[in-house]
């Protein structure tokens, strides 16, 4: 979903966003992505940007090899879906803001289960 608002002299876009989770077909998830490539590519370079949802990807505590777009802080290890945000943060020039400053565990966490705790919710700037 996406959303533009215009404020005095500003324009915003406000994306949501939702990967398809863990364990679906790899077709899915590329078709997500170009889609999502294709809307940001759609907003003009004087437009502003944000985009924040559910991205099913673990980032890491380590910004390694993504400082330019990971803060530094996250939570847990990278996974395949990760990798993806953060190639895509990068292609884009945007940056995870959520990782940009510490926090509590308690507020890192965006999924807990019995067996889990995870951190898959995401803010791009």
């Amino acid at each position: 979903m996406t959303i533009k608002l215009v404020v005095g002299e500003c324009t915003l876009n406000v994306v949501s966003a939702y990967v398809p989770q863990a364990g679906l077909d790899k077709e899915i998830k590329r078709h997500f992505w170009e889609g999502l490539d294709e809307i940001v590519r759609s907003i003009p370079p004087v437009e502003r940007l944000f985009i924040g949802g559910d991205f099913n990807g673990h980032i890491a505590s380590s910004a390694s090899g993504y400082t330019e777009v990971h803060g530094g802080f996250g939570f847990g290890e990278r996974n395949g879906g990760g990798t993806s945000l953060l190639y895509f943060a990068k292609e884009f020039e945007q940056v995870i803001a959520n990782s940009s400053f510490p926090k509590r565990e308690e507020h890192l966490v965006t999924f807990k289960s019995s067996v889990a705790r995870t951190q898959i919710n995401y803010l791009l700037m």
